[in-house]
Order: C-alpha cells, then sequence, then structure tokens
C-alpha cells in the first residue's frame, strides 16, 4: 500500500527510490542547492515529489512540517565529526548535539503530535552503528547517536498506546562520503604542539575508513523498511554489522577497566 513519506535531510538514493515504488514522498534538505539538485534528479526520472530547503535548525522551517500530513515521518537530518573526546572543541559537541538531538527531536515533536492525532504512523529515527558501538576518535557522533537510541527507544513505550511506532535503522559503514568529511574535520582545530592525543593514532583509524560497503544496498534496505508496517524495532544492516555490534554488546557485560 502506497504511503506518504516526510524526510528530512534526504539524501537522493532512497527518496527517489521511495517514489520509485509509488509512494508519495516529501523530501526536505538542509541547503536550497541540496533541493535543486534533488529536484532536477527527480525531474529527469519522471518522478512527482514534494521537495523544499528545511534546515532543522531554524524554527521557522520546523514549522513547515505543520502544513503537511504525512505516514511516515523519517528523521534522517545529522552532521558528523570525529576527534577525541578529550580534546574536541566544546562547541563542535555542541553543534552536533544541536542538529543530531535537539532539533531531531524537536522536528520528531511535531510528527508524533501529528500522528497521535491521527491515530496512526511512525517515526524512524536514522540512526548508526554509532548509536550502539564506540570507537575511538568518532566519540562525538557516537554520543549523539547513543541520545538517539534513548530517544528511540523511550519514544516507542509512550507513543505505542497511540498506535504510533517507532523505530531505529543503523546503518554499517557505508561509502557515502558522510564518514571521510567528518574525518577530515579534526584536522582543522587539531595540533600536535598543543594536543596529547597521537596524530597517528587518528591516521590509523581513519586508514580503516578505506574498507566501507556499497551505498545502494542500504538504500534498497531503507526502501523496503521505511514503508513496512511491520518489521524489527531496530534494523541494523549489513548483517556482518549487526553481528558485530550483539558481540560488541556482550563484549561490554564483562568489560573491566
Amino acid at each position: 500500500m502506497a504511503k506518504t513519506i516526510f524526510i528530512t535531510g534526504a539524501g537522493s538514493g532512497a527518496s527517489l527510490g521511495l517514489a520509485k515504488k509509488g509512494h508519495r514522498v516529501i523530501a526536505t534538505t538542509e541547503l536550497t542547492s541540496q533541493k535543486t539538485d534533488l529536484m532536477r534528479e527527480a525531474e529527469e526520472q519522471g518522478l512527482d515529489m514534494e521537495v523544499f530547503k528545511l534546515d532543522i535548525t531554524n524554527k521557522r522551517d520546523r514549522e513547515q512540517i505543520k502544513e503537511y500530513d504525512f505516514d511516515v515521518f523519517v528523521a534522517n537530518a545529522a552532521i558528523n565529526e570525529g576527534g577525541p573526546l578529550g580534546e574536541v572543541p566544546m562547541d563542535r559537541i555542541r553543534a552536533l548535539f544541536e542538529v543530531n538531538v535537539f532539533s531531531t527531536l524537536e522536528t520528531v515533536q511535531i510528527a508524533a503530535k501529528k500522528l497521535v492525532k491521527k491515530g496512526s504512523g511512525k517515526i524512524i529515527f536514522m540512526s548508526s552503528m554509532a548509536g550502539i558501538s564506540a570507537t575511538p576518535y568518532v566519540g562525538p557522533y557516537t554520543a549523539t547517536k547513543h541520545a538517539i537510541e534513548g530517544i528511540a527507544q523511550t519514544l516507542k513505550s509512550e507513543l505505542a498506546e497511540f498506535n504510533v511506532k517507532v523505530a531505529t535503522i543503523n546503518p554499517g559503514a557505508f561509502e557515502t562520503g558522510f564518514n571521510k568529511r567528518a574525518a577530515e574535520e579534526k584536522w582543522k582545530w587539531y595540533d600536535e604542539e598543543k594536543n596529547f592525543t597521537r596524530k597517528e593514532d587518528m591516521e590509523k583509524q581513519e586508514a580503516a575508513l578505506k574498507d566501507q560497503f556499497n551505498p545502494e544496498d542500504m538504500i534498497a534496505k531503507m526502501i523496503e523498511i521505511i514503508p513496512a508496517d511491520h518489521h524489527k524495532f531496530r534494523s541494523v544492516y549489513p548483517e556482518e554489522t549487526e553481528k558485530q555490534l550483539k558481540k560488541t554488546q556482550e563484549e561490554r557485560w564483562s568489560m573491566e577497566i
């Protein structure tokens, strides 16, 4: 059955794919330039999609969510930045929490009110494997996604009586450029003469980003999960990442300092 799906921070892949499947997609982007690119792609593929600029940190932009009726709300907008937690400038931590947690929750509160009034619907948080794992030098992003996991799990219980479902999608490391851009940001403030974290340790962690998954597989999984009526609360993909995270969680119970 076709659904109306509202997506924040919409990339081209999943939003175009959902539209191809016959769903009505309301895709929003942080920047006007992103909106232009997505609209062009939709037109080239002959897809009828509504696309507009919505910066979730902007109150006036968030108000636009109230104008739409939808079945599924996908909280996808996020930013990423790496660095050692013992030294990352606090303004960078606050910036990540402002987008990934506070503004995300503000959009979700708007969606929740609409769906509760409607008596049905679903909210999906785009989380990450970082919402479960803890990788050195990915701490700022990890902290925000751990917060999202707590918010999603709590909201799931609170909205159940109103027939509103809540779920997370937790991608593994996919080659979208998102992780590499995040890794680069720390070099803007890091100074070998002043910071105690060793440069070679951070470079070693960055080198691991070379082995990332094909994003097309994740897009296909999102297109399957987002409109579905029944699926797991947490969808980790690919399967090897799910196995890895389950092992990580088990190990935490016996972890010592």
